[in-house]
């Protein structure tokens, strides 16, 4: 059955592009855009018609950073994967790329049919997978060729939490050679785990249990060297090279002399870094548990050179690095002890209008905004223009979101599988209002519509930004 739907009267934002246009929709795609009022926009017909008038019309966001059911400290994130794609609908996010791990042992295949098993039949939005290296050998090596060539083409390791995901600095350089054979992307967690950890038992001997010890002993300074260390690897292997969650000024700096210099590095940051700060962290009583997350929350006057690094480039995008766990249960198992407190804050909700918020506060335009939170994401994982934009042959993907809404942000009213929000009490302009996935309204005029099931599986090519 052949379906069409009409968006009229919208202001239409792509990374390129602003225009009052109307979008026809065809089949699940973008079959074509024309401007509004025109005779070839009028002649659309459709079984449904969306009238945007006042309103934006951009592309549902791409979010390349999410743990759903992550196990994790002796525990789980707790957003599963229908709750979790539900939420980021609800939010404007319409694909997201979660993290497939490897267990030490285990193969790499192992590990991802664990968790499509997770996802399938179960999101609201479409999904895909990087792979977490735990263990790099031979045959991990090999495997490695054979998930690029079935469309899981990015691969992270962890330069932190020795005994878990850590890397050692050979293991790392034996990847990146082989993803500058295969042309896949490593995505790296770059703090001096092995150095941190002598700092946090330092601490505890002093008696420094409560979380905003966590800040202060996973120090800028290692997040720098270990961002400085992954480079100059990434260079001698002659691979590309992608470092998740900067948090800190200084590793901006090392990102941005890269580039400089002309590597392929690209840098990702969050919503918890730039609008949260160790003010968070140190809150009392166990609040600052909350804001526990590993790169860490950093002093405000890192934020400033966050948003420049946004505007110059040197940050390509912002990932939620959504991995929920709630206060009661769940953040407690650290009272006392910090190092014992689940690393991870919620946020696949929030992202896309915090980011507007960023725009109505003058950090960001509104194209660096699709660019960063749709667009940049797609191209650098293998996905544009089926996401990220909207233009004919894109993924009908498509938010309709309301700039002028206020709203005040709030565990009572989000729909993530937490029993707190990190922007609690939050008043922010701007909200999403219908969200369509594949041409299917799964948000209806601030009304779920969507099922478990609908979302699909998106293999991805290799990173758009080296071809």
């Amino acid at each position: 059955m052949s379906s069409r739907t009409v968006i009229r009267g919208g202001l239409v934002i792509t990374a390129s592009d602003e225009i009052h246009a109307d979008v026809l929709i065809e089949d699940g795609r973008v079959a074509a855009l024309a401007a509004s009022g025109t005779p070839a926009a009028a002649a659309w017909t459709a079984e449904r018609v969306v009238d945007a008038t006042g309103k934006y019309v951009i592309p549902g966001g791409v979010d390349v950073h999410t743990h759903m059911e992550l196990p994790f400290g002796g525990t789980f994130a707790s957003d599963t994967f229908e709750t979790g794609t539900r939420a980021a609908a609800w939010g404007g996010t319409t694909t997201i790329v979660d993290f497939a791990v490897q267990s030490v042992g285990r193969s790499l295949r192992e590990g991802l049919d664990a968790w499509h098993g997770k996802a399938e039949g179960n999101c609201a939005i479409d999904y895909g997978f990087h792979m977490i290296v735990s263990d790099v050998n031979q045959d991990t090596l090999k495997e490695m060729d054979l998930l690029v060539e079935e469309g899981v083409t990015s691969f992270k390791q962890f330069m932190a939490y020795p005994g878990v995901f850590y890397s050692d600095d050979g293991q790392i350089l034996r990847a990146m050679q082989r993803s500058a054979e295969n042309g896949g992307l490593i995505m790296m967690h770059a703090e001096n785990g092995i150095a941190i950890d002598v700092l946090v038992e330092q601490a505890l001997a002093r008696g420094e249990t409560d979380p905003r010890y966590h800040g202060e002993v996973r120090k800028a300074l290692l997040e720098a060297e270990a961002t400085h260390r992954a480079i100059k690897l990434a260079q001698v292997a002659g691979a590309p090279l992608y470092v998740v969650h900067v948090s800190a000024a200084e590793a901006v700096a090392e990102l941005a002399r890269a580039r400089d210099e002309g590597r392929h590095v690209f840098g990702e940051t969050c919503p918890q870094y730039l609008f949260l700060s160790t003010d968070n962290l140190a809150e009392p009583g166990f609040e600052g548990s909350k804001y526990v997350c590993s790169t860490p929350l950093r002093p405000k006057e890192h934020q400033a050179k966050l948003w420049q690094g946004l505007r110059t480039d040197d940050l390509q995008v912002v990932s939620t690095d959504h991995c929920p766990f709630c206060f009661v249960g769940q953040k407690e198992l650290g009272r006392g002890d910090f190092s014992k407190i689940p690393n991870g804050l919620p946020g696949v909700e929030n992202r896309m209008d915090l980011l507007h918020q960023a725009v109505v506060d003058g950090h960001i335009s509104r194209r660096r905004w699709i660019e960063i939170a749709c667009a940049a994401p797609a191209r650098m994982f293998g996905m544009y223009p089926k996401k990220g934009t909207l233009a004919p042959g894109s993924d009908a993907d498509v938010v309709i979101y309301d700039p002028h809404a206020e709203q005040t942000v709030s565990a009572e009213t989000h729909h993530m599988n937490v029993d707190y929000s990190a922007y609690e009490g939050r008043r922010l302009t701007g909200r999403v209002e219908t969200v369509l996935s594949r041409g299917e309204p799964v948000i209806d005029q601030r009304k779920f519509a969507g099922r478990a099931g609908h979302g699909l599986y998106t293999p991805r090519s290799t990173c758009q930004y080296l071809q």
